[in-house]
């Protein structure tokens, strides 16, 4: 499995969402609404997820194995931190 594009959708600051995430996998499978989240100790990354018939929240696709959930998180925060520096950097262009 190879990640193949990472698409940034939205940049937020406020609350504990920080962005919402689009992955395309061997340029063949898109995954959409790849959560990063601020936690209490890092950022992590939150999958598709539904609410169920009893309330629960249930991944609609996730990784199966620790090796892909590792890829997935570090190549996702890795993005995202990237496109924060370049954000920041505009930013700090503009003043």
């Amino acid at each position: 499995m190879e990640i193949t594009d990472i698409k940034i959708r939205k940049l937020l600051s406020d609350g504990r969402l920080r962005a919402v995430i689009s992955v395309t996998i061997d340029d063949m499978l898109a995954v959409h609404d790849i959560k990063v989240v601020s936690g209490q100790e890092r950022l992590f990354v939150a999958m598709p997820s539904r609410k169920d018939e009893n309330g629960v929240y249930r991944d609609t696709v996730h990784p199966i194995t620790p090796q892909a959930r590792s890829l997935f998180e570090e190549s996702i925060l890795y993005a995202y931190e990237k496109q924060l520096a370049m954000v920041e950097a505009e930013e700090d262009d503009s003043l």
